[in-house]
């Protein structure tokens, strides 16, 4: 049986441990922050493996993966406090390498917040312009601006344990942005808040940003997070980066398994292409108990192993009225109330179930357990990887 890889590669410079700074003449490595195949590794464990990327002046951009797929460690050397084993790390032109991480003047804003307990919020936000040597009227100006920009007039004489888990959060930013950094790290910012204070300060941290336009890198792991913030998302897994792209494209043409896995719910069909033809590529399940048509690809061959991937809420009910491409019959194995969504577990055959979701509003016809049902969706809402 063939089974075919397509990889795209881009042009890979090669590797250097020159630290002194890029002449190049390429518009990306003079604005934003270019990452240059860089690489961790801690003694036989590869951290981070050739990532390149380039994250555009103004651009807010995620990294996004799960736990030890190398994110944090990437956003640890930007910062300056993990050096790279190889590989290049230029802000706004300058290759910073060499800089310490207190002159690259980048704001930082961690989970834990890292405030001082025994200061105010005054004496908290202060501090990086008093290390900078920053006057008390310059202070006091600056303080002004960044407490009404995080919504925190009023606040300057609180201590740390008298404000809320959000109100820190919001002094941890001011504290990051008072200094007017050219780029703004953000490691997990709002993991310890509750779910509903979480998804306001999304918003929150989102439109500050767009305000002050600074170049900002976002670590999360939480796929909604990323989908609702970014204006580009970096997808990482074991070290390296499986695809890049706004929240949209990714969502709605992964590259990958992982992708399509990791970003949203997927359905996946595996099976093999048994015919081809001019327009259609007929794929075939293991065991032989569905055939599904798909739209021909190029690089398609005939006994290719493939994914047919289907989002849940692009499978619709079908009743006789409906004329659609791919239909299927099932029976309903399981139902899941959401408040506004119905999610079903539907079987289509001895070794295949597919996941459902469905709108709740007056007039849906809604089904339960063992019903047998015709499902179907359109060939243009399909990903064969």
């Amino acid at each position: 049986m063939q089974k075919l890889f397509i990889i795209f590669f881009g042009e890979r410079e090669a590797m250097t441990s020159s630290v002194e700074k890029i002449g190049s003449n390429q518009a990306e490595e003079k604005s934003g922050v270019y990452l240059k195949s860089l690489n961790k590794r801690f003694g036989r464990v590869v951290a981070v493996d050739d990532v390149t990327l380039h994250v555009r002046e103004g651009e807010f951009v995620t990294l996004l993966g799960p736990s030890g797929s190398g994110k944090t460690t990437t956003l640890m050397m930007i910062a300056g406090f993990e050096p790279p084993t190889s590989g290049n790390i230029l802000i706004r032109g300058e290759n910073v390498l060499l800089v310490s991480p207190w002159k690259r003047n980048i704001g930082m804003v961690f989970q834990n917040y890292a405030l001082f307990p025994h200061m105010t919020v005054f004496d908290n936000i202060a501090f990086p312009l008093r290390m900078r040597k920053i006057g008390k009227g310059e202070i006091t100006s600056r303080l002004g601006r960044v407490l009404e920009l995080v919504k925190l007039p009023g606040f300057e004489s609180r201590y740390p344990k008298q404000l809320s888990g959000g109100q820190q959060q919001r002094v941890a930013l001011a504290r990051a942005l008072v200094y007017d950094p050219p780029v703004l790290l953000m490691d997990e910012p709002l993991g310890a808040l509750d779910k509903k204070l979480r998804e306001y300060m999304q918003i929150e941290i989102r439109t500050i940003q767009r305000e002050l336009r600074i170049t900002s890198l976002y670590v999360t792991h939480d796929q909604q997070e990323a989908l609702t913030m970014s204006d580009r998302i970096a997808v990482f897994n074991e070290g390296k980066i499986q695809q890049v792209g706004t929240p949209d494209e990714l969502y709605e043409t992964p590259g990958n398994r992982f992708v399509a896995d990791f970003i949203g719910e997927s359905n996946f069909i595996e099976g093999r292409i048994i015919q081809l033809d001019e327009e259609t590529a007929s794929v075939a399940t293991r065991d032989k108990s569905l055939v599904i048509p798909c739209p021909r690809l190029p690089g398609f061959a005939l006994d290719q192993e493939v994914h047919v991937v289907i989002r849940p809420e692009k499978i619709k009910f079908l009743d006789n009225s409906h004329s659609i491409p791919i239909a299927l019959q099932g029976t309903v194995e399981e139902l899941i109330y959401i408040g506004d969504i119905m999610r079903y577990r539907i079987r289509v055959s001895d070794h295949q179930t597919l996941d459902l979701k469905q709108q709740i509003s007056h007039g849906v016809k809604e089904f339960g357990r063992g019903d047998r049902v015709a499902i179907g969706w359109s060939p243009a809402d399909m990903r064969i990887l």
